[in-house]
């Protein structure tokens, strides 16, 4: 279990505050805003009404004992580079931000933080990514154009065996299957597919565009 902070408690930070306690973490919450944090009072450990832009009171909270901080400021783009500052000079071991611009993220860069945050642009690649293989329900991109995807069996391939959907493309590698709450490693050549079933596999961006065809009836 570890110890997180996220500073700025609006969409984008509650959502970050609640899926870490769901992962089972302490979470310390921030806002300025008492609407905001009465909103997540009783979803996460801890949730205070605080000026993240105060470095005693920064202080005052032990945020320098968290794991890492989430910076999710909205608009104030000052606001959460003086909060960033603050973060560093408490010696705070790691520091994710948003960034609500390219001239926020160019003076991030050069503030050093550990990762900046574009949560508008993220969604949209993968709005895009989703409408272009509506298979894909996850994805990861690996290094050297390698992409680690969750794909679903729909209807059209019920019946179908393993081995017949991954003739399609060799050179990809598969990582799991998933059936209901059953979850296999290793999975069988003669495995009848089933429709909801899901399939973690690996693979070069080519190779998985080869594959996709075979997912959905009008790709």
């Amino acid at each position: 279990m570890a110890q997180f902070a996220v500073i700025g408690l609006g969409g984008f930070g509650a959502a970050v505050a609640e899926q870490l306690m769901q992962l089972n973490h302490d979470v310390l919450g921030i806002d300025n805003e008492k609407k905001l944090v009465d909103n997540l009072a009783e979803s996460i450990t801890h949730a205070v009404i605080a000026d993240a832009t105060d470095e005693h009171v920064l202080a005052e909270l032990n945020i320098q004992n968290c794991d890492a901080a989430v910076v999710a400021i909205g608009e104030d783009i000052e606001a959460s580079i003086l909060c960033v500052l603050h973060l560093k000079n408490l010696g705070l071991k790691k520091i994710w931000v948003k960034a609500n611009s390219k001239a926020h993220h160019m003076i991030l860069t050069h503030l050093g933080v550990d990762k900046i945050i574009h949560p508008e642009e993220d969604m949209g690649i993968r709005v895009a990514q989703s409408l272009s293989y509506p298979m894909v329900s996850r994805y990861m991109a690996l290094e050297d154009n390698h992409y680690l995807v969750r794909v679903e069996i729909k209807a059209n391939m019920h019946g179908l065996r393993f081995y017949e959907l991954m003739r399609h493309a060799t050179d990809i590698r598969s990582i799991l299957h998933k059936r209901g709450t059953s979850i296999n490693y290793t999975i069988d050549p003669q495995l009848i597919l089933q429709q909801g079933d899901m399939l973690v596999i690996a693979g070069e961006l080519h190779d998985l565009r080869r594959l996709s065809q075979y997912f959905v009836d009008d790709l």
